[in-house]
């Protein structure tokens, strides 16, 4: 049974919940328990099931209950075990309780269902994520007779109470004080029929018309809530809505007090003293106060300091600190002494999710209740993760984006119902919250496209849209972001607001930026210019023409309107340059194709992604003359078809009120589309590095690119964002090559800056590095482009996956060389009854992840996506080998510019840059101060190439021995003894 405490309602409900809307859920259950919902509560079904796993593919039912409700009674019952054809997995009779004694003499899956049938007699089931327990179900033969309208009540609940943390029914039903649930069907079914009454008189209490606007949304769609929507409509049928009026007076209540922008204030900078830090992290201090057990580690203290004398100064910093250092509370706590003795803001800029949510969730929220005054922080996101009002307003009524969604394995009508569950979440959690993204609200991205609810920057209407700017979700959190202490948010949009020249954050002059060994590798992702064919085609397919898109969408609605016939005129004309636009992007995407084809003949190569150099030698080839001259064509088309729609926005913004589609935000897109493809094609602008690349899907769709990166990142921090920076300190776990800084230096641009401006300083871990790890280099090995190397090497890997019992993670650089010896050890390791696991093509990193921690001994075989940010303490990690050195490819368009313009370009970019991949990858395999484990590098040139050295002394061990191949499992089991 799970000894997990339920929140209490307080606990549960979201912090900054305006003050009527928390008081109005607190007599929720009161309210529901006196309130009459009709038809809504007379003769429904509540079930809940039981199985032995997620899996509808490789689970079966072990328990099915309900309950028939009527009015606010339970006036029958169903209860039955299910016999599975198989044991209970151990894991399932804890969690549940039932025991393969209970599920000896149950009926088989066919029967229980159809007694099941009989019971529910058709009626529409409520059931919490009814998607799982409707698979169950109905994958049993006869299970689609027992109800044709079953009611997710996991969806109506993000709608009915959006401000809640977490929808589990266990966490709702103790919060409203229902029934207790405790993973047994029939507890289960009594704690969804005490929530439903809730979850209907939420739904009541949203503003007038919302139920109205739901109930008619899509009125050709059928939509498992529609009916629901309509019954509670009919309680105010002539009720209006309006989302602007609702923001309004969510908001007029807040009162935003900004914080000052540094670089701008009337007084000297105070920083707090050295004794203020001293004293926070000394015993009975502040950081004592955050954690029920506390050390007190000199290199931490030590890294605080250093952040506070960067800004008492504003200079800038290179961190290096260890694992175990406790870098977030070392840069958090004199950030927020800073942030209020000036009433700035200070940023934190994290690379993962994982640290971003650690600092959220559990940091900031402990040095807020240890803090006498507290403190104010937020976490700010890209466009991409709040809903546009605007578009979702227009959704409402529009197309929905069918042509936009992937998921093929899914029918029209269940994707058309996704998309209407979505826009009904977030038009109820934007009634009820002043601010907040869409990351837990449910959504079921697979089927909805982001683009359907959110913007971009370059799209935003800004100053032409209703809800700019308070009622806005985007520049609402932008604004409350610039209230707070501590800002945190990641490296991407950090990089954005660069390039959007201080436009999408608040004005920050003092920055953490943390995983700072990423930091470069992002900023040349998000600075990149790109056109692609399939962004292309799906521009072009969303404009449409004269007969569909949102050309066609805007004709339609100016034929109704008086004096649009020049309106008229010139969307046919927008409709033919598109057309033409169309064929000409088509054409050079082809030629593109062909392009890559030939230069990449010969290689050896199983990737999904083949991508090819422009460089100069390369522009000189016929097959790219073809390419150029199709670009040209395009270009010119292109920009005809930018002109054309500029041209139609702005009649359209005169002529057609309230118009379903702002073709502004179409000639935003084609006119990145315009500049990615000039750029490429014209290839004079030298700071950057152009490439073509081919990508084959799965089902052998291509995708053809013209891509340019920019080549020297670091001059353009330097230029673009350090000079308006106060502070910043840079800090990771890998960032010096041994005790040297200047490669990461040049990589950020501090090396363009006067010298007295920034330091670097690098501090050892807390952890026992030289007693924990153990490291092997394999020192006769071939060489890794010897043909004799993978068989060696798989010799290497069964030994070490033997001698270890499993539990090792083997990182590979090369798709093709992982999957050919994962089909050589996976039955030979079988043999010894050990698992082998590999992340596939398609696969996501979360599942396989997910899984290697679940399995205690299970082994894995993967790639770049767990080089770093991989967390597996305690004996689930035991081992990490890589095989090979991970130096760039030698055919890296970066690469070979590098060497085009500089003699020792391997040495200056490509050495380091393996060095700290090899740290990042070590670093996976000690992840507290009890963790053990050996690190095994099975490439040779450690050892018979002179930059072997560097790896070697970049490693946080010093305990390294080099043995030859066959030796390797001895020394492992001499270790495995040692260790127990």
């Amino acid at each position: 049974m799970s000894d997990v405490i339920s929140p209490t309602l307080d606990e549960l409900i979201l912090p900054d919940t305006p003050a009527r809307i928390k008081a109005s859920y607190h007599t929720l259950a009161e309210r529901a328990s006196q309130q009459d919902f009709g038809l809504l509560e007379e003769d429904v079904v509540v079930l809940d099931t039981e199985t032995t796993g997620l899996s509808f593919k490789n689970c079966e039912l072990i328990e099915i209950a309900a309950a028939r409700l009527n009015g606010r009674n339970v006036v029958d019952r169903f209860h039955t075990f299910v016999h599975p054809g198989k044991p209970i997995p151990e894991q399932i009779k804890q969690l549940t309780g039932i025991k393969n004694a209970d599920v000896i003499d149950a009926p088989t899956p066919k029967k229980a269902v159809a007694e099941l049938a009989e019971f529910v007699g058709g009626v529409p089931v409520l059931a919490h994520n009814a998607t799982f327990d409707r698979t169950f179900i109905e994958k049993v033969k006869g299970g689609v007779n027992v109800s044709e309208n079953w009611i997710d009540t996991l969806a109506l609940s993000r709608i009915a109470l959006p401000r809640l943390s977490s929808h589990r029914l266990s966490d709702m039903a103790q919060a409203f004080g229902c029934a207790a649930v405790s993973h047994r069907a029939m507890d289960d079914v009594d704690a969804l029929a005490g929530m439903w009454r809730i979850i209907l008189c939420a739904l009541s209490d949203m503003p007038a018309g919302l139920m109205n606007v739901l109930a008619n949304m899509h009125e050709d769609v059928y939509w498992q809530f529609r009916p629901i929507f309509t019954h509670l409509a009919l309680e105010n049928p002539e009720a209006t809505f309006s989302m602007e009026q609702v923001r309004r007076d969510l908001l007029d209540a807040t009162d935003d007090q900004q914080h000052e922008d540094a670089a701008e204030l009337d007084w000297p900078p105070v920083a707090p003293s050295s004794e203020e830090v001293a004293d926070a992290f000394a015993p009975g201090g502040i950081v004592q106060k955050m954690y029920d057990c506390f050390e007190c580690r000199p290199e931490q203290l030590q890294m605080a300091e250093e952040v506070r004398k960067a800004q008492a100064t504003s200079t800038h910093r290179c961190i290096e600190a260890g694992t175990g250092v406790g870098k977030s509370i070392a840069y958090l706590l004199p950030s927020v002494l800073y942030a209020q003795k000036n009433n700035v803001t200070v940023g934190i800029a994290t690379k993962t999710n994982a640290l971003t949510d650690q600092l959220v969730s559990h940091e900031l929220p402990a040095l807020d209740r240890a803090l006498p005054q507290g403190l104010t922080f937020f976490s700010l996101k890209g466009y991409e993760h709040y809903p546009c009002l605007l578009r979702v307003m227009r959704a409402i009524t529009g197309e929905l984006p069918l042509e936009q969604v992937e998921e093929k394995n899914k029918s029209t009508n269940t994707i058309e119902q996704d998309m209407l569950t979505a826009l009904a979440v977030v038009l109820a959690y934007a009634c009820q919250s002043p601010s907040g993204d869409l990351d837990a609200l449910g959504i079921r991205w697979r089927s909805v496209p982001r683009q359907m609810i959110t913007t971009t920057s370059e799209e935003c209407q800004k100053t032409r849209c209703p809800f700019f700017s308070k009622g806005c979700l985007v520049h609402g959190a932008r604004r409350r972001a610039a209230c707070a202490d501590i800002v945190v948010t990641n490296h991407s949009l950090l990089l954005r607001n660069v390039e959007a020249e201080g436009n999408v954050l608040p004005p920050i002059r003092h920055w953490i930026v943390d995983e700072a060994h990423s930091f470069e590798g992002e900023a040349r992702r998000q600075w990149a210019r790109e056109a692609s064919s399939q962004t292309t085609r799906a521009a072009f397919e969303a404009l449409g023409g004269t007969r569909t898109g949102a050309l066609h969408l805007l004709m339609v609605q100016a034929s109704s309107v008086e004096a649009a016939t020049t309106l008229q005129g010139i969307l046919t004309k927008t409709a033919s340059a598109a057309s033409r636009a169309q064929l000409a992007c088509a054409e050079l995407f082809e030629e593109v194709g062909d392009f890559v084809s030939l230069k990449a003949a010969g290689r050896r190569n199983s990737y999904e992604a083949v991508t090819v150099w422009i460089g100069p030698e390369e522009r000189s080839h016929e097959a790219w003359e073809r390419v150029f001259e199709a670009g040209l064509t395009a270009i010119r088309s292109l920009e005809e078809t930018v002109k054309c729609l500029g041209e139609a926005s702005a009649l359209a913004v005169e002529t057609v009120k309230e118009a379903v589609v702002d073709l502004g935000e179409h000639k935003a897109v084609f006119e990145r589309l315009l500049e990615g493809v000039r750029l490429v094609i014209e290839g004079t602008d030298d700071s950057y590095v152009y490439s073509a690349q081919v990508t084959r899907s799965r089902n052998r769709n291509s995708n053809e690119a013209l891509i340019a990166e920019k080549i020297d990142v670091g001059a353009e921090l330097a230029e673009r964002w350090l000079p308006e920076m106060m502070s910043v300190v840079f800090t990771s776990a890998t960032i010096a090559v041994g005790d040297d800084f200047s490669h990461f230096k040049h990589a950020v641009g501090l090396d363009r800056l006067s010298s007295s401006l920034y330091s670097s300083i690098r501090l050892d871990s807390s952890f026992d590095y030289d007693s924990n790890m153990r490291v092997v280099i394999a020192r006769d090995l071939p060489q890794p482009n010897d043909r004799q190397y993978l068989d060696e090497l798989e010799k290497l890997l069964l030994d070490v996956h033997v001698s270890m019992g499993g539990s090792v993670l083997t990182l590979f650089t090369n798709r093709r060389e992982m999957e050919r010896t994962y089909e050589k050890l996976k039955p030979l390791l079988a043999e010894k009854g050990l698992d082998l696991a590999m992340h596939e093509r398609g696969a996501g990193v979360r599942q396989i992840r997910d899984r290697f921690l679940a399995e205690k001994s299970l082994s894995l075989f993967a790639l770049k996506a767990f080089w770093e940010g991989f967390d597996a303490a305690g004996d689930t990690l035991r081992c990490v080998v890589i095989p090979k050195l991970p130096f760039s490819s030698p055919t890296d368009p970066l690469s070979l510019e590098r060497d085009r313009r500089e003699q020792r370009a391997w040495w200056r970019y490509s050495l380091p840059e393996a060095v700290l991949s090899v740290k990042q990858a070590a670093g996976r395999l000690i992840r507290s101060s009890t963790d053990k484990g050996v690190l095994v590098l099975a490439d040779s040139r450690l050892v018979t190439k002179s930059y072997g050295r560097q790896f070697i002394n970049s490693l946080p061990s010093s305990n390294v021995t080099i043995l030859e191949e066959g030796h390797v499992k001895r020394f492992i089991e001499s270790w495995r003894r040692s260790t127990h």
